[in-house]
């Protein structure tokens, strides 16, 4: 009998067993790892990340805020893209402080945020970040009495950055930067001048350490956004380099030896003001954001880094649409719109075009960067 009655405890023990793990992974059920977008409310008094979990279906919902530790400025917001960065492989976040030249670290969790580092920029308002393993380059302005910089760190395992002994290396001149960022290889950075119509590139050597810049005219006029497709041909919005002030998007092929030649001059998208730019994961579309119509616009990527006018209007979002984020896997496109304080979902179909399933309302004005997984 007494062997029966032990025969039975260890029964219900090894049933408990199985039934606590399975209770203690409800929390994390909470909270989907379908993925999540961030964007910085870049508050001069002081900048947060907002975080919205991603549902299967691409849908928002409010994770958290989480503290920069440092300050944002009311002249970053609609200047810049790039002033929230993910990490390859989408563990590490970070995020610059224009307001005290600085940049923060995260570590990506299922709840959201864990901050680990802050650092200085190595020059005066930073406005852009990118990262290639562990390596991020940060874009300085330098403000408005003096020349801007780039600087480079490198990304421990812990998420602390250290500075790159001479990765740091001046812009053209006084410009107007938009953005810096690395190419798929990490052998070179390419950084957007605005009020100079330029685009610099400086070759990266196997300690991180960039050389340049190297200086090339821009096809049209306000070379703003870009992005690179899986072959490592970039695309360039222009803010101006269509017809009568229209908007235009232009590619080029970047040699090893970070020479630019390029592939589509200014392909106009007859809207205005287009400024940020992402391209998909498969390399076959570009959206473009038109700020000041209010317009996302389309284009296909042939093979070859050659560019055509998909849909001048492939969503109206509303005026005063800034910063585009693609997901990992590029099956939605979200853009945060300064005008009505929302960021707007899409669905990205087959064919490039797009279909609205969200929007999330209360983001701050001024806000800025955005980011997606």
């Amino acid at each position: 009998m007494k062997k029966q009655q032990v025969s039975i405890l260890l029964a219900i023990i090894s049933l408990l067993v199985l039934i606590v793990p399975t209770a203690a992974a409800k929390p994390s059920e909470q909270h989907p790892s379908n993925g999540a977008v961030y964007i910085m409310t870049n508050n001069p008094s002081g900048n947060n990340v907002l975080v919205y979990s991603r549902a299967a279906d691409g849908t928002l919902s409010w994770t958290g805020t989480f503290v920069t530790n440092g300050k944002g400025a009311t002249d970053l917001a609609g200047s810049n893209q790039g002033g929230l960065a993910l990490s390859n492989d989408g563990k590490t976040l970070l995020v610059v402080n224009a307001g005290t030249n600085d940049i923060s670290v995260f570590r990506v969790n299922q709840d959201g945020l864990v901050f680990t580092d802050k650092t200085g920029s190595g020059g005066t308002f930073p406005i852009s970040v990118t990262v290639h393993q562990k390596w991020v380059y940060v874009l300085n302005t330098g403000g408005t009495e003096s020349v801007g910089n780039i600087a480079g760190f490198n990304l421990s395992d812990d998420g602390q950055l250290s500075a790159i002994p001479g990765s740091i290396q001046p812009l053209s001149g006084t410009t107007a930067p938009a953005q810096i960022s690395f190419n798929p290889t990490g052998s070179a950075l390419v950084v957007t001048e605005k009020s100079t119509s330029l685009i610099d590139t400086y070759t990266v050597d196997s300690d991180g350490v960039a050389t340049g810049p190297t200086t090339h005219p821009s096809s049209g006029t306000t070379p703003f956004g870009f992005a690179f497709d899986n072959k490592g041909q970039l695309i360039v919005s222009e803010a101006a380099g269509g017809p009568s002030g229209t908007s235009a998007v232009s590619s080029y092929s970047l040699s090893n030896a970070d020479a630019l030649s390029t592939v589509s001059g200014s392909v106009p998208d007859t809207q205005l003001a287009a400024c940020w730019l992402v391209v998909t994961g498969n390399s076959q579309f570009a959206y473009t954001a038109n700020a000041h119509g209010g317009t996302i616009s389309s284009y296909t990527i042939a093979a070859n880094g050659k560019i055509t006018l998909l849909q001048a209007v492939a969503a109206s979002p509303g005026a005063g649409n800034l910063d585009l984020a693609l997901t990992k896997n590029s099956g939605f496109l979200y853009q945060f719109v300064n005008g009505s304080h929302t960021i707007e979902g899409f669905r990205v179909h087959a064919d490039g075009s797009l279909t609205l399933i969200d929007t999330v309302t209360g983001v701050p004005a001024g806000a800025d960067g955005l980011a997606a997984n």
